[in-house]
């Protein structure tokens, strides 16, 4: 049982006190949430006709990446190009290949899955890879990338 009473109506907070911002506007963290809420929300509306949500096509679009030349790439490897814990990373890739998307084979000693696209996968990110670069465009239509700097700024903060 909680000990914590709920503010009384009426009690007013001291922003001041608590944040080092004046209004959350002026916050880089919210910014950046408001931004990539409202970003996420446009690619997962239009990857639905691709019957994929937007961690799936990321994880697609990653093996496509990294299998391009024909090497083969670790299920790990995919997980750090896409940002995203071991955990993650195999459940998305299980549901990728529950849809024909993706296939995966074990390395010699067992230990590791190489994961590739299989010829629907490819159709597939064909067909996602526009969606997305279309809402990517679309979305930073009011900024120039390059005058902005904001690629800069993004690789800065990974």
């Amino acid at each position: 049982m909680s000990t914590l009473k709920s503010k009384p109506k009426g009690t007013k907070i001291d922003f001041d006190k608590l944040s080092l911002h004046r209004t959350p506007e002026k916050s880089p963290g919210f910014l950046l949430w408001r931004v990539s809420t409202a970003w996420r929300r446009a690619v997962e509306e239009a990857l639905k006709p691709c019957d994929l949500t937007h961690p799936q096509f990321v994880i697609l679009a990653n093996t496509g990446w990294l299998t391009r030349t024909g090497d083969s790439i670790s299920q790990a490897e995919i997980g750090r190009h896409a940002g995203l814990d071991p955990n993650t990373t195999s459940q998305i890739l299980r549901c990728l290949q529950k849809k024909g998307l993706i296939e995966s084979t074990r390395s010699a000693d067992e230990r590791s899955k190489h994961p590739t696209l299989t010829t629907e996968g490819l159709q597939c990110l064909k067909q996602s890879m526009l969606v997305v670069e279309g809402v990517n465009t679309a979305f930073f239509a009011p900024l120039d990338l390059k005058k902005s700097g904001l690629l800069d700024i993004l690789q800065a903060l990974i």
